[in-house]
Formats: structure tokens, sequence, C-alpha cells
């Protein structure tokens, strides 16, 4: 069931992003994220009234639990900024590299309080397979330069930010209740959202105000956020942090390809060919383990 649910992050994702591009369009990058929070705090708060659920934690708790939030924020500037210097595909390959590689740390020494599932011998192959996919992704053609090679390094840190801030809600998540912890997670975001959309040069924070887009659907990322992280919390704690953050990617992907098509009738063919093979990678270590189980349940 966990895995299902690790494939439906991916494809909220996809639906976030989806809506994200097009709010975007009309209030800017920065603006864009501050509406998103804002309607995600609302919509999340209104959820926890009328289902009568507590909105913050009765216990005190390490300060650190609250920043899954103020974390997160960082995996959309470091995009946006890579967004323009380095392809599409080069991005979502190089904050999968990051994922994969913070994933492996966490999986390892158990870093905030999550379970350890150290890395296995028989994963190697299906590991293997997932790297290929991202190198198939990358596409770095343009040259290299300053602007260029700090463009992937955030790309790549992109990846380590969305570990750590799901790692972070799913111990808070633990004490709230997954939909409290979204909404503990916008909250903590939307006022540092609101201080980039502030301070950051060549914003125009006055579109904030206006007249709300009769395109009412491009509203509904923040919806879509506050299912997201509710997902993510319920799946974080019960799988690896490896194995979520691949079959988040491969959802992500899939779902991508589809709305793409739908939407614009067209696909980038190279990013379905590296979500394929990191799908027969996961599917490959499914299989390892699902026979290994098999062969111990024999013995016994």
């Amino acid at each position: 069931m966990y895995n299902l649910f690790a494939l439906l992050s991916g494809f909220i994702i996809a639906i976030v992003v989806t809506f994200n591009g097009q709010l975007t369009a009309v209030y800017g990058n920065y603006n864009a994220t501050f509406i998103l929070h804002l309607i995600a705090v609302i919509f999340s708060f209104l959820i926890l009234k009328l289902s009568k659920k507590k909105l913050l934690p009765s216990e005190k708790l390490p300060l650190w639990f609250y920043l899954g939030g103020a974390v997160g924020l960082f995996n959309a500037f470091f995009q946006n900024f890579a967004f323009g210097k380095i392809s599409l595909t080069s991005i979502l390959a190089l904050a999968l590299f990051g994922q994969m590689v913070a994933s492996l740390f966490i999986d390892r020494f158990g870093s905030f309080g999550m379970e350890r599932h150290p890395f296995k011998k028989s994963s190697t192959l299906g590991f293997i397979f997932s790297l290929l996919g991202v190198f198939v992704m990358l596409d770095l053609s343009s040259g290299f330069n300053a602007v260029v090679v700090l463009a992937i390094v955030l790309a790549f840190a992109s990846g380590i930010t969305t570990v750590i801030s799901r790692s972070i809600n799913g111990r808070l998540a633990k004490h709230t209740g997954s939909m409290s912890g979204s909404f503990i997670n916008h909250l903590v975001g939307l006022p540092l959202a609101l201080l980039v959309a502030l301070l950051m040069p060549g914003n125009d924070i006055s579109l904030v105000l206006q007249q709300p887009s009769p395109q009412w659907w491009i509203y509904l990322g923040g919806i879509a956020g506050v299912f997201l992280v509710f997902v993510l919390n319920v799946t974080v704690m019960k799988l690896s942090s490896l194995r979520l953050s691949l079959l988040s990617f491969v959802g992500q992907v899939f779902l991508s390809v589809l709305l793409d098509l739908l939407l614009e009738s067209t696909f980038s063919r190279i990013t379905l060919y590296g979500g394929l093979i990191v799908a027969a990678g996961v599917g490959l270590n499914m299989l390892i383990e699902y026979l290994q189980e098999s062969r111990q349940k024999e013995r016994k």
C-alpha cells in the first residue's frame, strides 16, 4: 500500500508543477510561491477545523521539527534559479540524483529519526539502473560557465532539500497527525515566501493584489500541495527514503508526460526514457526483495 502512496505522491507533484507553472505565468515565480502557501494554509486550516482535529501539537517539540516548510522553500528557489540556465530534463535528473544521495545517507544513518535501511547488495543492479536513468536525462550540451555550474549545483541541492524537508515533516507528523503536519509545513513557509517576494529584486509584489484570474483552476496547486505533504507524511516513515524518492519520481515522470500530451500534445522523450529506466530499476529491486522474502518464508 505504501508503495502505491509513494507513486501517488509523484502524481501529485506533477499536478502541483502543472498548476504552479500556470500560476507563475500570471504572477511570477515568487508571488506564485506565496499564493500557493496562502491557499494551502487556508485550505488545511478549514479541513482540520471541520474534522475537529488539532492544529498544533500539545506537547513541546524541538524547534527543528517545525522547519520542514522552511527547508522545502529552498527546493523551489534552487530550481527557479536553474530554470532557463540548464534544460528542464537536466533539472529533473539532477534533483533526483540529489534525492538519491540524501536518501542513501538518511537510510544508512537514520538521520532525523528515520528508521535505518542499510543498502543491500541485492539492490545494486536496480540502483545502477536508476543512476543510468539519471544520466540519460542529463543534457549539458550548452557548455559550462560559472552560471551553468551554479545552476547544476543548485538543481542537485534541490533534491537534497526535498528529502530533508519531507523527513522533518514526517517526524512532526508522528506527533501532530499527517494533515496537521501539512498545515504547519505551509504555515511556516508562508511568511518566508512573503519575505522573499517582497525582497527579491525585480519582483512586483503588487501583482498579488490584482484581480484574480478567471482561470480559477490555476489556484488549485495550493490544495494539491496540502495533499502532497499529507501523503508524504503518511508514507515517509514506512518506506526507505531511497524507495520513496524513486517511486515518487516515477509517478511524477509518467503523469507529467500524460499531462504534457493532454495539454500541449507534446512531451520530452528523453524524460520518458529516463523515467522508464528508473522504473525498471525500482521494479527490479522490488522483485528481488519479493523473491528473497518468499525464500525466507519457505525455509521457515
